[in-house]
């Protein structure tokens, strides 16, 4: 049965990935030896020598690149091409042979929708190169349209990827409390990408245009807290040589962004509704308020009601900042989610570091549906970093992955409930992981733990 292109991008993604080139010559003994050379030289070739033949070809598996003569009885290569990629459901490479050496030919040919052409008689390591060149050239122009498609795609969700179902109604609430201008509170785990949803909120709503500012609440001493806030005048304390907006006015006319808001002591909660009440603000050392329009978006990963509850929360605060609410699910809960965002990050932190990661090994997958990823998707993005950067192939194996990730904690209930029901030689292959990644991929010391050397390991490793 013939796989679809979704089936070709689960496949690149899961196995060794070869491509299928169909050579199609009206001379029998031509199109065979083309085919043959192609095959011995590592792809994976058909040959034919009559077009309903490579229909037939080309109805039963999916083809890569087209190798045509470019006049076959009663057609031109080309038009059987066209045949062919309707049959692929795709458009498909081709590399036109031509017995006409004129400068016409060739130019008639990549108009026609030619990738390349190779002018009869030819040496086959010409066209080895022609075809090597071609899929390259194809395969990038795949990569870079992918790219675009998931720009465009973060762009429309706002950035906020994910087909789960919480995360579709996340998105749906967002584009319905964007124009709203009432404070938000944004609820979720460390990690889940609360400053994510700050700002698609912003995009979505009336001040889209105006500035949009964050501060972390927990990340500046208490001390300094109030200036960053709410601004200070020259002189009000010692340093103070300027005069400071604060982020509150930074953001007039827009939305600023509190994260970690439940991490403000005492005072700073009184003040910080005050400001909320009368929408004005004091700097430090001033004799007069200052009128401020922001809307306001908190965060935390806190429970305030557990605050308010333990008298650490203002209630009357939590009043003002809680008039809409957003919950923003943990990576643990979203399912398939973790397999579609790494496979968003991979390619952008490969083209980051200079890398090609063409393959992703089955128990890369496994791994990644089993750990419960507390750290939510900031852990995600360091798990891609680490894995890219160990990855010294274009096949991630599950040894590339942190120890946190590629060795998790043992199944409970011993071997009737945990043990896998596999293979010999994959029960090998999995343990041959496991070590690598206990010992951090190190060959040498894998081989020394395993009881073996290193030329048994590599080619262990290659089966």
């Amino acid at each position: 049965m013939r796989r679809t292109r979704c089936d070709m991008h689960r496949a690149m993604q899961n196995e060794t990935f070869t491509p299928a080139v169909l050579v199609v010559d009206d001379d029998p003994d031509i199109a065979r030896l083309v085919g043959n050379y192609l095959k011995r030289v590592g792809f994976e070739a058909e040959w034919a020598s009559d077009p309903l033949v490579a229909l037939e070809a080309a109805k039963r598996r999916t083809f890569h690149l087209l190798v045509m003569d470019y006049q076959l009885s009663g057609q031109t290569g080309l038009e059987v091409a066209q045949q062919l990629q309707r049959v692929q459901g795709q458009r498909v490479p081709v590399v036109v042979m031509t017995a006409h050496t004129s400068v016409e030919t060739a130019v008639a040919a990549l108009r026609a929708g030619a990738a390349d052409f190779v002018t009869k008689p030819f040496e086959l390591s010409l066209l080895q190169m022609i075809v090597k060149r071609v899929l390259d050239h194809h395969q990038t122009s795949q990569e870079l349209e992918r790219l675009r498609t998931e720009i465009r795609r973060t762009n429309e969700t706002h950035g906020l990827l994910g087909e789960h179902a919480s995360m579709t109604a996340l998105r749906r609430l967002i584009d319905r409390l964007g124009p709203a201008d009432g404070a938000v509170l944004v609820m979720g785990e460390s990690g889940t990408g609360k400053e994510l949803v700050a700002r698609a909120l912003h995009a979505a709503g009336k001040r889209a245009k105006g500035p949009m500012v964050a501060i972390n609440c927990g990340a500046i001493p208490s001390t300094l807290l109030e200036s960053e806030l709410f601004g200070h005048v020259r002189g009000a304390f010692t340093g103070a040589s300027d005069d400071r907006l604060g982020v509150f006015r930074e953001a007039d006319g827009g939305t600023l962004f509190l994260d970690e808001v439940g991490e403000l002591t005492p005072a700073l909660q009184t003040a910080l509704l005050r400001v909320l009440q009368e929408r004005t603000v004091r700097p430090v050392g001033a004799n007069r308020e200052v009128k401020v329009d922001v809307r306001v978006v908190a965060a935390t990963n806190r429970d305030l009601q557990a605050g308010v509850d333990d008298g650490t929360f203002r209630q009357d605060l939590l009043f003002r900042l809680d008039v809409l609410r957003l919950d923003i699910p943990p990576l643990r809960e979203r399912g398939d989610d973790v397999l579609l965002l790494f496979r968003h990050l991979l390619p952008l932190t490969c083209a980051r570091h200079g890398k090609t990661i063409q393959a992703i090994a089955p128990e890369v997958t496994e791994l990644l549906l089993r750990h419960t990823w507390p750290g939510n998707v900031r852990e995600l993005q360091n798990v891609v970093e680490r894995a890219v950067l160990a990855c010294d192939g274009q096949r991630l194996e599950a040894w590339h992955l942190p120890q946190s990730v590629a060795s998790p904690p043992a199944p409970k209930g011993g071997i009737k409930e945990g043990w896998p029901l596999v293979t010999l030689a994959e029960l090998e292959r999995r343990h041959i992981g496991h070590v690598l990644a206990a010992v951090g991929g190190s060959k040498q010391r894998a081989a020394d733990m395993l009881g073996i050397d290193r030329v048994t390991l590599y080619r262990k490793l290659k089966k």
